[in-house]
């Protein structure tokens, strides 16, 4: 059996005429930047989430840049996240010539440790961008609390997060400001790039708009410096016909993540991201395990340690993630290497012993494969296999439970 860690095309047989018939309609029309596709997404989208507006745009990433902006966040700025996501999260704060302030993870949850925020607080402190990792929340009451209190913006970083709640209410709803990727892996996802800006205040989102389109509030009078970043008509009709589903296919997520509960909770050696607050209900855009590695050392080099080549990198997680490749289950780890170990950022010389959890937590994750339409006969073979390389791992690397 050969089980890809995501794929489209079983999603593309469901609804792939839908989708063909909608952009055969905006070729033929003719319209490709904006136009009714766009309202009609923007509008679909608002009320998805539960906002007044949403603003389309190019990309997740896109969506982090201009929501900074709009807030009037730069040059000397700080900006307080995770080192643990995607390298966009802090380069978009960079982009704008603010200071990405790195915070560790809780261990358990795999989210920014909020009790770790407000001793990184001081005069600098613009804004808290809380990433809502793998669908799982952040603690939203205490991030606000932590706001209100500093007189603090809230970016929530929704790239993996479309439809997961904090207390009966959307992410990206929550903060002064949501952004959403649709990159094609994601809960709702496009044919190619496409991004999102969520908000309720109307001021913040006419700048956003206006900064989207080269600072441009009316067609050639600029009054700031903006960017071309807008969201694809082709997409946002693509966008249009999944939009439908999306509350279907959280439920088959929601459905397979308690599959694999079930299927693998009693292995000892896997450990699973903790849900932190029934507050949470949770999208599940990956299916997250750690597997522990007893070999990570602080002083030991990066170039070795994030390495997920077990002949270079001799770890329990690497050895699995090998031999469930070689009985054709794919898995990907997301993120091999934080934030704070990247070349980009090697003069910032953050702390190591701050985020000692966040560098651990990277030598273990591994997410199995995940998307609406894996069957059960699939999970379970997954899950077989996955006990059975387990004992023949643990023997190999050495490890006690």
């Amino acid at each position: 059996m050969q089980i890809p860690p995501f794929t489209l095309n079983r999603q593309y047989q469901e609804i792939g005429s839908e989708i063909e018939s909608e952009v055969s309609k905006v070729l033929k029309g003719g319209q490709y930047i904006g136009g009714q596709e766009i309202a009609k997404f923007e509008e679909s989208f608002s009320s998805l989430i539960g906002v007044e507006n949403t603003i389309g745009c190019n990309s997740g990433t896109d969506a982090l840049v201009l929501a900074l902006r709009a807030l009037d966040i730069g040059v000397g700025d700080e900006v307080i996240t995770s080192s643990f996501s995607f390298f966009a999260t802090a380069e978009a704060i960079s982009a704008v010539g603010a200071n990405p302030v790195l915070v560790d993870i809780d261990p358990e949850t795999y989210l920014i440790n909020t009790e770790l925020i407000e001793q990184e607080i001081n005069s600098n402190t613009k804004a808290i961008m809380p990433v809502h990792l793998f669908g799982n929340a952040v603690n939203m009451t205490l991030i606000k609390s932590l706001a209100n209190k500093y007189d603090l913006k809230v970016i929530e970083d929704c790239a993996q997060a479309t439809c997961t709640m904090w207390d009966n209410s959307k992410v990206g709803s929550i903060g002064d400001i949501g952004c959403f990727s649709f990159f094609p892996t994601k809960n709702l996802g496009a044919a190619g790039d496409g991004g999102a800006v969520t908000t309720s205040d109307q001021n913040i989102a006419n700048k956003i708009r206006e900064l989207a389109v080269h600072g441009s509030p009316i067609r050639y009078h600029h009054t700031q410096i903006g960017y071309n970043s807008r969201l694809d008509t082709i997409q946002a009709a693509i966008l249009n016909i999944k939009i439908k589903y999306i509350s279907k296919w959280i439920n088959n997520r929601q459905i397979i993540a308690n599959n694999y509960l079930d299927l693998l909770g009693k292995n000892p050696f896997i450990s699973f991201p903790k849900i932190s607050s029934d507050l949470i209900s949770h999208s599940w855009n990956q299916f997250v395990i750690k597997l522990r590695n007893d070999k990570y050392f602080l002083n030991e080099d990066f170039s070795n340690l994030f390495d997920t080549d077990c002949k270079k990198y001799y770890s329990l997680r690497n050895l699995v993630k090998q031999q469930l490749f070689e009985k054709g289950i794919n898995s990907i780890i997301y993120y091999p290497i934080p934030i704070h170990a990247q070349i980009a950022y090697k003069n910032k010389n953050f702390s190591r012993i701050k985020l000692i959890n966040t560098e651990r937590i990277c030598t273990e994750v591994l997410s199995l494969p995940m998307f609406p339409e894996i069957s059960y006969e699939e999970q379970v073979y997954i899950a077989e296999n996955l006990n059975k390389v387990l004992k023949y791992c643990i023997d190999e690397i050495q490890i006690s439970a």
